[in-house]
């Protein structure tokens, strides 16, 4: 037997690209054990998933290159075996969930006939295949599952289509699971589940799970054990708990240290003229009524933060504050003038007043221009904003207050990362002189302490200009450290809105409590007593 299930030593991946070699991942070493839970915790670029990638083998070669060490799984190095025998290995012993199902199940084919096809590919009976794949469907909790194998996987939920993924990974009964990100766009209360389910089919089966995430919550809910990486290296390991309550690396403590939910919650504001006053919106779509009946008050420099699950209504308020949408019926008051009926030349001059920060800069952000372009679009779209003789300085103005350089604006999206981008999406909206920025899921898929700085950012600005913030989110932490006011809105309407502090420390619906006790504590011991009262709840 081997000493280790899966044991990485020494492996370093490098990449060839244009701009010369990327070592991406240097001389990384770790091991999992049977039953275990290992979590590699890093930000974007630290090397994490393409370790991950490396023991799959679903490295692209080239531009990649694996330039060293050994990947041993079950005593065998799985960097010495032939394809045919790395495809014995792939699906039957080791499978992986990924972060983003939908890139990831193919869209012609029913998920029933692709969970069976994972089964057929190693050898296993149709028939048989069929029975496991509907024990599996039904196990993962998919309503309905007979109906559900018929289905396509774009006629699920976002926390369906990783059930399904999980389904179709556990097909083999695999010695070990690889799950790459599984729940960063999942709602909390969802999140909690997925979390939940690994946990209960790993007891089950004794398999082993290598968990890749960003979210030291996460870590906390899950691990036993955790390997922190930066710039390709691991600069520590240990279990859990330890890791967390004495961390040996600055990087480990700066991660910590950014993790949202621990700083003082705003104080409230004294009361003022609103600037936004919005009554009874209600929008429905055929039989469906995704907003009914919303209202809310907002002041100059305010932040109201508005979280629920998925489908609760959050983001269509924010495209009809917008005018991006229209709505049923409803009034939204801006400075004494109805946003929903103002005529076409008059909401084109407010749109300069009103802007909105969306959650993938990377969609938001055109390829094709540059940061300069980008920047400056703004005032080729509304002239009397600025003399075209100052655009030059005042983009790099705006770059500086968003925290990047004026070099920047010479260069395109796709050569920033996500927390860069995101930046330049700020700083594009800040481009308008805003007094109102409506953020959808904003700062969500941002790295620990990018969403951190990020925030920051937005706070400083909220303060300095008197900017109102509408906060659209389902990450908790970040809205106990960002919001003044708290709407929480399930299935089209208001269930709760009150302030930070009393949303947060004495909420009064079940729904909220729901939410509040779904969410993730970075602190392990703290995740440990919020696991054992949500087990007491449910007996």
């Amino acid at each position: 037997m081997a000493e280790h299930l899966l044991e990485v030593s020494g492996l370093s991946v490098d990449f060839h690209t244009a701009a010369g070699v990327v070592h991406a991942v240097r001389g990384v070493s770790f091991h999992v054990d049977r039953g275990e839970t290992l979590a590699i915790l890093g930000e974007s670029g630290s090397g994490k998933s393409v370790s991950a990638s490396a023991i799959m083998n679903l490295i692209d070669m080239p531009p990649g290159h694996i330039a060293g060490g050994s990947i041993r799984f079950d005593g065998r190095d799985l960097l010495r075996l032939t394809d045919d025998q790395r495809r014995q290995i792939n699906g039957r012993r080791i499978a992986m969930i990924f972060q983003d199902p939908l890139s990831h199940l193919n869209p012609v084919y029913s998920v029933g006939w692709q969970i069976v096809e994972t089964m057929t590919a190693h050898g296993v009976a149709r028939d048989h295949a069929r029975a496991e794949a509907l024990r599996l469907v039904t196990r993962v909790g998919i309503p309905d599952p007979a109906g559900a194998l018929r289905k396509y996987p774009h006629q699920f939920s976002g926390g369906q289509r990783q059930r399904l993924m999980i389904a179709m990974a556990l097909a083999m009964k695999p010695d070990l699971l690889i799950a790459d990100e599984p729940t960063t766009a999942l709602d909390v209360t969802v999140q909690a589940e997925v979390l939940a389910l690994l946990e209960e089919l790993q007891a089950e089966t004794g398999m082993a799970v290598l968990i890749i995430t960003h979210d030291l919550g996460v870590v906390a809910e899950i691990a036993d054990r955790v390997v922190v990486m930066n710039a390709g290296e691991v600069v520590e390991t240990g279990e859990t708990d330890a890791v967390y309550r004495n961390p040996s690396h600055p990087y480990t403590r700066k991660l910590i240290g950014a993790a949202p939910g621990k700083g003082e919650m705003h104080a409230p504001l004294s009361p003022t003229a609103p600037v936004l006053s919005v009554r009874d919106v209600v929008k429905s779509y055929g039989e469906f009524r995704a907003l009914d009946g919303v209202g809310f008050d907002l002041m100059a420099g305010e932040t109201l933060a508005v979280v629920g699950e998925s489908g609760s209504g959050k983001s269509t308020l924010a495209r009809m504050l917008l005018r991006l949408d229209e709505p049923d019926s409803g009034v939204a008051m801006w400075k004494g003038r109805n946003l929903f009926t103002l005529p076409p030349a008059e909401l084109f001059a407010l749109r300069r007043d009103l802007q909105m920060v969306f959650q993938d800069p990377t969609q938001s952000l055109n390829p094709r221009m540059t940061v300069f372009q980008l920047i400056s679009e703004a005032w080729v779209i509304h002239p009397d904003i600025l003399p075209r003789a100052r655009w030059r300085e005042r983009v790099a103005e705006l770059l500086a207050q968003v925290g990047l350089r004026p070099e920047h604006a010479a260069r395109y999206p796709h050569q920033f990362s996500g927390g860069q981008r995101q930046r330049i999406a700020i700083a594009r909206a800040l481009a308008m002189e805003p007094q109102l920025i409506v953020c959808d899921e904003a700062v969500s898929a941002l790295d620990v302490s990018v969403q951190a700085q990020v925030i920051e950012l937005l706070d400083r600005l909220r303060r300095e200009m008197g900017i109102a913030f509408v906060f659209i989110a389902h990450d908790l932490p970040v809205v106990r450290d960002f919001a003044d006011h708290v709407m929480v809105m399930r299935k089209g309407r208001v269930v709760e809105h009150g302030s930070v502090r009393q949303v947060f420390e004495a909420p009064r619906e079940p729904y909220t409590r729901a939410l509040l006790a779904a969410g993730l504590d970075p602190d392990p011991e703290v995740q440990a007593r919020r696991r054992e009262a949500r087990l007491a709840a449910a007996l």
